[in-house]
């Protein structure tokens, strides 16, 4: 059933969404216990006895993809062509790219170049709309787990930060240090600090204040009596089955996870934030962000139409690989999964060359004779991410893959690349005050034109 076509039969998309995940969950279930394929009007046979093999193959090939879980078999990374359609959202193409390019008069980032940004929802309405005259704003966000973030967290700021300037419009970044407290074995004083010093990073990036509010959860919602009405309109629009459905909540969660998802999706409202927006409810919004995400997002688009607000669009980024592969997404809790933003020059060297996953062969003769593997190669794929110049890394790309170049000289190329980064990221924070932090915190109107 298509929940955007006026002229079918409107499920919301979030019931769909439940459904099918149940029903996923029962054909595997079914081959477990029976050993055979599901197929309808063929019930198995008595003496059906389930293989002792473990889980069901039709499982084992699926990706986990939620906010709290990434997880993949495959050496790549995500299958993410099988994720779209899984999703429901919609490939950013060759001709999506040319758009942006257009509209916004600059060589697109080159995140969409690269197809690090993959996916989306609605990007041509808001290009329409731009186009028109007619002003969006964007909204990301950070769930603030731990003091320092690593690399990967930087990706949707770095491009956040591009969208902002090049069409000079109003960003609002969340800070969900509530969530952290619901999810993790955190104070809730650790929480709130943990969202200040991140947001030190994320100043880091170059923001302009004068366009960008930062809030955390905490502080936020005892504050704004707008934000905290449109996430009891979103509540209540929202039953316990679709948020069990979509987020695979149990019976044992406490109730605090069970209403978040609302206050995530708020900041998709503009008249969430009535000092910048005034009372404004028809501004729409476009949120960079992981994939990861895109569950929160499915439910706030089938609610905003029920509550008279239009439907966020997105943008969503592939993940940022461990430095031992693309299987998962880096964990903040440990410390030799990533590039920390606070580590030091040796300690990057260090990190790459003992734990960065190669795609070389065993020796130099076998690597020279046969050549490395870019596609699961982890310094490859962070150059992909971090270097500028698309001729240059489709050259390393060339001599990889023929063997010209081997896993250490790869490895040395990635170290050069990020010291500098790295670097020069830490001296930008230091210049973000305690003063600057307040000065982004602080609920205020903001410079731009609608």
């Amino acid at each position: 059933i298509n929940t955007e076509n006026e002229n079918d039969i409107w499920v919301p998309q979030a019931e769909i969404d439940a459904a099918v995940k149940l029903l996923l969950k029962l054909k595997v279930d079914y081959k477990q216990m029976t050993g055979q394929d599901y197929k309808a009007g063929c019930p198995p046979s008595e003496n059906s006895i389930a293989p002792d093999n473990g889980p069901a193959a039709d499982g084992a090939d699926e990706d986990t993809v939620d906010p709290w879980n990434v997880a993949t078999t495959n050496a790549k990374g995500v299958d993410y062509d099988k994720l779209i359609v899984r999703f429901g959202s919609n490939k950013i193409d060759q001709e999506l790219v040319d758009r942006i390019e257009k509209v916004a008069g600059q060589t697109p980032h080159r995140f969409l170049r690269r197809g690090i940004f993959f996916s989306h929802r609605d990007m041509h309405q808001v290009l329409d709309a731009y186009e028109k005259n007619k002003s969006f704003y964007l909204y990301t966000g950070r769930g603030p787990s731990s003091e320092a973030m690593h690399v990967g967290h930087l990706i949707p700021f770095i491009f956040t930060k591009w969208l902002q300037d090049v069409f000079d419009i109003p960003l609002v970044i969340q800070l969900t240090d509530d969530e952290k407290y619901l999810w993790k074995d955190l104070t809730l004083e650790d929480c709130h600090r943990f969202a200040v010093e991140n947001a030190k990073d994320i100043i880091a990036c170059g923001f302009d204040v004068n366009k960008t509010f930062i809030f955390s959860d905490l502080d936020y919602m005892g504050s704004s009596p707008e934000f905290y009405r449109n996430v009891v309109k979103i509540q209540k629009h929202v039953t316990y089955n679709q948020v069990k459905g979509i987020f695979g909540f149990t019976d044992s969660d406490c109730i605090g996870k069970i209403s978040f998802p609302a206050i995530q999706a708020a900041p998709s409202f503009s008249n969430s934030f009535p000092q910048i927006f005034g009372s404004r409810k028809d501004i729409q919004c476009l949120i960079p962000c992981a994939i990861d995400q895109d569950p929160y997002f499915r439910m706030t688009r089938d609610v905003a139409p029920r509550i008279g607000y239009p439907k966020p669009a997105l943008l969503h980024s592939t993940f940022f690989p461990a430095l031992q592969g693309a299987q998962t997404k880096m964990s903040a809790s440990d410390a030799n999964s990533s590039i920390f933003l606070t580590d030091t020059p040796k300690q990057i060297k260090n990190k790459v060359n003992k734990h960065a996953f190669s795609g070389g062969k065993d020796t130099v003769e076998e690597h020279r004779k046969y050549g490395g593997n870019p596609d699961v190669d982890v310094s490859f794929m962070y150059l992909t991410f971090f270097l500028e110049d698309d001729e240059q890394l489709e050259k390393i790309k060339q001599d990889y893959a023929s063997g010209a170049l081997l896993t250490g000289e790869l490895k040395k190329m990635l170290i050069e690349t990020l010291q500098p980064m790295i670097t020069q990221h830490q001296e930008r924070r230091k210049q973000v005050t305690d003063e600057t932090v307040k000065q982004f915190m602080t609920p205020r109107p903001l410079n731009f034109k609608l």
